[in-house]
């Protein structure tokens, strides 16, 4: 009997019904389910609870139900397990969510006949340093940002790669995404959409202060760095943005591929582009 992992948002107002649905689908597939401690508390003690860190090591899969950051935030808590995560949608776009609820039932079933596809995401850490501050270090599978956290503040930021300075920026921000990440904030910065299987990164400047800027596509197997240039009282690095810390002149925040990846499980027959088609409503005609 497999086992799956259930990490759910509770917070989301369909949250109690959707984890009904799939109990009951578990029990007619004869599927082994756990979950984290906040969902088990959802399913009223109805199944197995344990530590994030145990169920990884105890599933054969991961249903992770709510929105993108849910994902996100199990793939970071999961980083270097090498557990397979399927999203469920109870959010908005969902990009990474790519089961709707009303496909539970063919992806659980797909869990059981192993005919699920699945995706290997490239990840990124970032390690950030500077003279009067301990190292400390990130995943991310979106984006890595760099950015003013007050309003209309420009800031001035470095960008060299493999220790080349590339140039100094005045902008809101510098955003670092991975191919994952290139359907989200870099996307609405003016980056490029970038297939998920690419080995590249994409570095992206937020609102900057010329209008010869263009988006940069650099080799992932590179080392990027930003450095914070000029004294300012509020920048901040944000991952995935979900975490992250304060910065300072005279930061460097050292971006470079991960050894980590993460797995992803997508209904049976699913592919990018119909994923893209259905995202971002490409339907080829304005009716």
């Amino acid at each position: 009997m497999k086992t799956i992992g259930i990490i759910a948002n509770c917070s989301k107002p369909r949250a109690p019904l959707v984890l009904a649905r799939i109990r009951s689908l578990a029990r007619r597939l004869g599927l082994n389910l756990i979950a984290d401690t906040a969902t088990a508390r959802l399913m009223k003690g109805e199944v197995r609870s344990l530590p994030i860190s145990r169920l990884a090591l105890k599933s054969d899969a991961i249903l992770a139900l709510g929105g993108d950051g849910t994902v996100l935030r199990v793939v970071r808590l999961l980083a270097g397990r090498r557990v397979p995560v399927m999203g469920v949608n109870m959010g908005g776009l969902g990009f990474l969510t790519s089961v709707a609820e009303a496909d539970l039932e063919a992806a659980m079933a797909g869990l059981v006949s192993d005919t699920c596809e699945t995706t290997t995401r490239s990840l990124v850490q970032c390690v950030i340093s500077g003279n009067r501050r301990r190292p400390s270090c990130f995943h991310a599978m979106n984006d890595v940002v760099v950015a003013s956290s007050l309003n209309s503040r420009i800031i001035t930021l470095e960008v060299e790669i493999e220790r080349e300075r590339v140039a100094s920026y005045s902008c809101d921000g510098i955003i670092v995404a991975t191919p994952t990440g290139s359907t989200g904030h870099s996307l609405s910065a003016g980056g490029p959409i970038v297939m998920p299987d690419a080995s590249v990164l994409v570095i992206s400047l937020i609102c900057p202060h010329t209008l010869s800027y263009r988006p940069l596509v650099v080799p992932d197997r590179l080392a990027l760095g930003i450095r914070v240039a000029e004294k300012y009282s509020a920048v901040h690095l944000s991952v995935d943005g979900q975490v992250g810390c304060p910065l300072k002149e005279g930061d460097f925040v050292a971006v470079s591929k991960s050894e980590h990846a993460a797995t992803l499980l997508l209904l049976p027959g699913s592919s990018y582009f119909s994923l893209l088609r259905h995202k971002l409503r490409w339907t080829g005609s304005n009716r």
